[in-house]
């Protein structure tokens, strides 16, 4: 009887654990997303030229929208006088978050219907300007049958509204 118990308790044990990691991961993933989206737009504002989030497979990359497009960025509106006192007031910052190979991450973008899986022709890029604003995107994330759909909101950044189903 007392195994019987014991066993009963590990099954669910084990249940739970399998659960909360899909979940917990999801979790982490978005969270440290919605990170990056924070400082892309504090950088973005504080050098004065802007910033992306760039979805890639397998990656999640923060760096200057300059080095994505090739377009050469002016400092902004500091003066020399400004950005010679502290040379690492400009300096590019580059970030990444390693995704697992088997967490899939899809990107809507504003006004659309459809999501876009990054691929090795075209990733997305998310875009931060130095008055603050972004695109208006939402990100799913799916992850052994579960999903996690956020939407993030374009003056802060911040995830706006938030979906999970767990399988």
């Amino acid at each position: 009887m007392v195994l019987a118990i014991a066993a009963m308790v590990m099954g669910g044990a084990v249940g739970l654990m399998v659960y909360h990691s899909s979940e917990s991961e999801l979790r982490r993933v978005s969270s440290e997303i919605e990170v990056f989206a924070k400082q892309a737009r504090t950088i973005s504002m504080l050098q004065q030229k802007p910033y992306a989030v760039q979805f890639v497979p397998g990656k999640v990359l923060l760096l200057p929208l300059a080095e994505i497009t090739g377009v050469m960025e002016s400092a902004g509106t500091r003066s020399p006088e400004e950005t010679s006192g502290n040379p690492e007031t400009n300096a590019p910052i580059h970030k990444q978050i390693e995704l697992r190979p088997d967490l899939e991450l899809s990107v809507r973008r504003w006004a659309s219907d459809s999501w876009q899986v990054p691929d090795e022709k075209s990733s997305q890029v998310w875009r931060f300007d130095p008055n603050g604003l972004c695109e208006p995107i939402s990100v799913r994330l799916v992850f052994d049958g579960s999903t996690l759909e956020d939407d993030f909101h374009p003056l802060t950044a911040a995830i706006r509204e938030s979906y999970m189903e767990i399988k």
